[in-house]
């Protein structure tokens, strides 16, 4: 153990006194870092940070510091207690992975967030849609729409209405539109709000009818999820409140056999 400790106070010192070039050294190790990336890393900053310039590289590696710092400072709280052994020292890696990972489970988190709250959200848009494209065209409906539409998808709307006044008469921005907020139903509703700007006034009441139906299916789909995830949500709070009791009480045993024995 106080090797240990003297060896991560000569790693410490060492960096500190730029005795090491520190950019030099993480370059080296980079590309084996690069290894412990998650694959899809870089499109959930995507999807968080939009298109604002992005170091991916960068975010990544101060994921990597933020972890064996934490690690380090677990050690170094350890021995200074006088509490340090082998499984402290692997408590405290732990901990610094988890302090490593956290970075990633925050932007997964925010990703199925934001996909739960576009899936909530697109029937009631498309509803209130449903009513201007009685009265306008659908390119028409669509650019009405934007100030009334729920926050999520008003960028997209602006790409999409930009895009058809720029003279795009295929489908291709409806698809656009469709990858950008991939939620269930997404683009089937694209297709077909695609065809019902393309069908003559004589088609349009059939095809506004069929609309209809599927905005309301879609809705219908929406008011039982969101049943659902309140009942889910009762019990992930059950099994939290479970879960916390009973491993506040086994780190209580295993922090007293630990004292008890000495170890």
């Amino acid at each position: 153990m106080e090797f240990l400790i003297v060896a991560i106070l000569v790693i410490v010192i060492i960096f500190v006194n730029n005795i090491i070039d520190t950019k030099r050294f993480l370059g080296d190790v980079n590309p084996f870092l690069q290894k412990f990336m998650e694959k899809d890393y870089e499109f959930l900053l995507r999807v968080k940070y939009k298109d604002q310039d992005l170091d991916v590289n960068a975010l990544f590696m101060r994921r990597i510091r933020d972890g064996i710092i934490t690690a380090a400072l677990f050690i170094f709280i350890f021995a200074i207690t006088g509490y340090l052994n082998y499984i402290w020292v692997l408590v405290s890696c732990v901990g610094g992975f988890l302090v490593f990972k956290s970075g990633y489970t925050k932007l997964k988190s925010y990703y199925k967030a934001r996909l739960h709250t576009m899936d909530s959200m697109l029937p009631y848009y498309l509803k209130s849609l449903e009513i201007l494209v009685q009265h306008y065209t659908v390119p028409v409906a669509l650019s009405r729409s934007i100030d009334t539409a729920p926050e999520i998808f008003r960028p997209g709307l602006r790409k999409l209405v930009a895009k058809i006044d720029e003279g795009d008469a295929s489908i291709q921005p409806y698809i656009d539109f469709a990858n950008e907020y991939p939620v269930r139903d997404s683009m089937r509703m694209m297709r077909l709000l695609y065809r019902l700007g393309l069908g003559s006034n004589q088609d349009k009441h059939e095809q506004i009818m069929m609309f209809s139906k599927t905005v309301s299916s879609l809705q219908n789909k929406a008011r039982e999820q969101k049943y659902k995830d309140r009942l889910e949500a009762m019990e992930k709070r059950t099994m939290v409140m479970l879960f916390v009791t009973g491993g506040g009480v086994l780190l209580v045993l295993f922090m007293s056999m630990t004292v008890m024995m000495g170890i």
